[in-house]
C-alpha cells in the first residue's frame, strides 16, 4: 500500500508556483562558475599523424606557446605516445593542458598495428578513471583528468583521398574518442585541389562508417556558427610560430619566395575556425561528450565484464551486495576449475613424460642387445678367422720344417759324392 501511495505521488504532475520575494538561489550560476574557476579546468589533446606532418607547430601556434617537444625521426620501429602537461593561464581561469603526440605513426614498413597503441592509451586513461570512480575515498575532483577529449586527426596534403592507413585508425578510435580531422600543410595544396580533397576526404569517412564528432547544434547561442562549421570540415590548417611583418602590422605567417602564408586570414587556411570551434565555443561539448558518451559506454562494457549489471531478469533492485557474492563465487569457482584444469594437466605432462622414458628405455634396451649381438657375432667371427690364420700358420710351420729337412738332406747328399771324387783323384 505505501509503495503504490509512493508511485502515484512520483508520477503527480508537478507544479510551478510564484516566489513573494526574492530568495537568492538565482546565484547558483554563479556559484558554479566561482567554483569551477577556483578548481580550476583539464583538456587533453591527442594530436595523430605521421611524422613530420605539423603536429607540434599547430599545437604552438594554436595556444600561442613554445610548447618542449623533441624533433622525432622516422626510423621508430614501433608507435609510443609521448604525453606532456603544461599548466596555462589565461585571465583568472587556470588550464592544465595535455598534449599526446603518436611518436613513430607511420612510419613502419608494416603499418597493420599502428593503431594499437594509441586505442591502449586511451582505455589506460578511461581504466585510472574508472578505477578512481570504484574507490571506497574518492577525489574526482581534485584528481587529474587525463582522458582524451579530443583527437586531432592530421591528414597528409599528398594524394587525392584519405590513406588506408588513415581510414582504419579514425574507424578504430571513433567510438572512443571524439575526432576532428584536419588537413596538414594547407599551403601546399591549392583552393581548388583544396576543395575537392575536403569533399573526397568526407565522402569516404561517411562510406566507410567513420564517425567524427560534429559540432552540436542544440544550443541556440552557438547553432548557427557550429552548423556552419560543420560544413568546413575537415579544416585545411597551416601554423606557424614566425612573425611576418605584412603591411604596418607583424602576423603569425609562413614566409615563401612568392610571397606569405598567413595563418589567422581566413582566406589562406581554416586555422581561426579550428581555434574558434576547439577552444572558445566547443571545449566544454568536448569534455561532457568525453564523458557523457565515450567513457560511458568504456565504463558500461567494463563493468558488465565484470558481472555487473542495473537489473536481473526478473526486473528486481540491483544489489552490489548480491553481485559481489555471485561475481566472487564465480571467480572462485572458475579458479577451482583452473586449478584442476592445471594439476590435470601436470599429471596427464608426468604420465606423458613417463610413457616417453619408458618407450627411450625400451628403444635404449633393444639398441643394447642389438649391438650386444652384432659384438658376439663379431667376436665369434674374429675367434673363427683367428683359428684359421692358427691352422695357416702352423701348416706354413710344418711345411717350412718340410722344406728345411729336405734341404738339410739335399745338401749333406751333395757333399758325399764331392768327397769320393776327390779320392780317387789322390
Amino acid at each position: 500500500m505505501a509503495a503504490s501511495q509512493v508511485d502515484a505521488s512520483a508520477n503527480e504532475e508537478k507544479r510551478t508556483i510564484e516566489l513573494n520575494g526574492h530568495v537568492g538561489f538565482d546565484s547558483l550560476p554563479d556559484q558554479l562558475v566561482s567554483k569551477s574557476v577556483a578548481q580550476g579546468f583539464s583538456f587533453n589533446i591527442l594530436c595523430v599523424g605521421e611524422t613530420g606532418v605539423g603536429k607540434s607547430t599547430l599545437m604552438n601556434t594554436l595556444f600561442n606557446t613554445t610548447f618542449e617537444n623533441e624533433e622525432a625521426s622516422h626510423y621508430g620501429n614501433k608507435v609510443h605516445l609521448h604525453p606532456q602537461t603544461y599548466e596555462l593561464q589565461e585571465s583568472n581561469v587556470n588550464l592544465k593542458l595535455t598534449i599526446v603526440h603518436t611518436v613513430g605513426f607511420g612510419d613502419q614498413i608494416n603499418r597493420e598495428e599502428s593503431f594499437k597503441p594509441i586505442l591502449e592509451y586511451i582505455d589506460t586513461q578511461f581504466e585510472k578513471y574508472l578505477e578512481e570512480e570504484l574507490k571506497i575515498k574518492r577525489s574526482l575532483f581534485s584528481c587529474h583528468d587525463t582522458r582524451i577529449h579530443a583527437c586531432l586527426y592530421f591528414i597528409a596534403p599528398s594524394g587525392h583521398s584519405l590513406k588506408s592507413l588513415d581510414l582504419v585508425t579514425m574507424k578504430k578510435l571513433d567510438s572512443k574518442v571524439n575526432i576532428i580531422p584536419v588537413i596538414a600543410k594547407a599551403d601546399t595544396v591549392n583552393r581548388s585541389e583544396l576543395d575537392k580533397l575536403k569533399i573526397k576526404i568526407m565522402s569516404e569517412l561517411v562510406s566507410n562508417g567513420v564517425q567524427i564528432y560534429q559540432f552540436p547544434t542544440e544550443d541556440e547561442a552557438v547553432a548557427e556558427i557550429n552548423s556552419s562549421m560543420n560544413t568546413h570540415l575537415p579544416f585545411a590548417v597551416v601554423g606557424s610560430v614566425e612573425n611576418v611583418k605584412v603591411g604596418n602590422k607583424l602576423v603569425k605567417a609562413r614566409l615563401y619566395p612568392w610571397g606569405s602564408v598567413q595563418v589567422e586570414n581566413e582566406n589562406h587556411c581554416d586555422f581561426v575556425k579550428l581555434r574558434e570551434m576547439l577552444v572558445r565555443v566547443n571545449m566544454e561539448d568536448l569534455r561532457e561528450q568525453t564523458h557523457a558518451r565515450h567513457y560511458e559506454l568504456y565504463r558500461r562494457c567494463k563493468l558488465e565484464e565484470m558481472g555487473f549489471k542495473d537489473t536481473d531478469p526478473d526486473s528486481k533492485s540491483f544489489s552490489l551486495q548480491e553481485t559481489y557474492e555471485a561475481k566472487r563465487k564465480e571467480f572462485l569457482t572458475d579458479l577451482q576449475r583452473k586449478e584442476e584444469e592445471m594439476r590435470q594437466m601436470f599429471v596427464n605432462k608426468v604420465k606423458e613424460a613417463e610413457a616417453e622414458l619408458k618407450e627411450k628405455e625400451k628403444e635404449l634396451h633393444e639398441r643394447f642387445e642389438q649391438l650386444k649381438r652384432m659384438h658376439q657375432e663379431e667376436k665369434k667371427t674374429l675367434e673363427e678367422k683367428r683359428r684359421n690364420l692358427e691352422e695357416e700358420m702352423n701348416a706354413f710351420n710344418r711345411r717350412k720344417v718340410a722344406a728345411e729337412t729336405l734341404m738339410g738332406q739335399a745338401v749333406q747328399g751333395g757333399s758325399q759324392p764331392f768327397k769320393k771324387d776327390k779320392d780317387k783323384k789322390k
